[in-house]
């Protein structure tokens, strides 16, 4: 019994970081969309959703995506958005002027998918 409440303490600790680093969506002002070109710097198509890197304005911004499965079903796939490819992003920036955008519509040559 005390073993069981060990491993359920520890895997609890383990837990608690990522869900806690994890940003709201009220951080961001959807009073000002933002439209823009660009290419990835660096990609990652994994969970709880994607993300990117971005060069906008002489910073490095992190990008925030979809999950992987909705965008996936939504039919964009990592392959159109490798990093070098020129894409127009469409999203909203973080309200305290952090280096961050979350991406709501992503267009790809003349393909345009909406992501939440």
């Amino acid at each position: 019994m005390r073993f069981s409440l060990l491993i359920a303490a520890a895997t609890l600790a383990f837990a608690a970081p990522p869900a806690a680093a994890h940003h709201g969506w009220s951080s961001y002002d959807e009073t000002k969309p933002v439209t823009l070109t660009a290419s990835f710097t660096e990609l990652s198509w994994g969970n709880p959703h994607g993300s990117a890197k971005m060069r906008w304005q002489g910073k490095v911004w992190d990008v925030i995506l979809a999950p992987v499965g909705r965008m996936e079903a939504r039919g964009l796939t990592r392959a159109e958005i490798e990093p070098g490819k020129r894409l127009r992003l469409t999203g909203y920036l973080r309200r305290d002027g952090t280096a961050e955008m979350r991406v709501e519509r992503v267009m790809v040559g003349k393909k345009t998918v909406e992501l939440r």
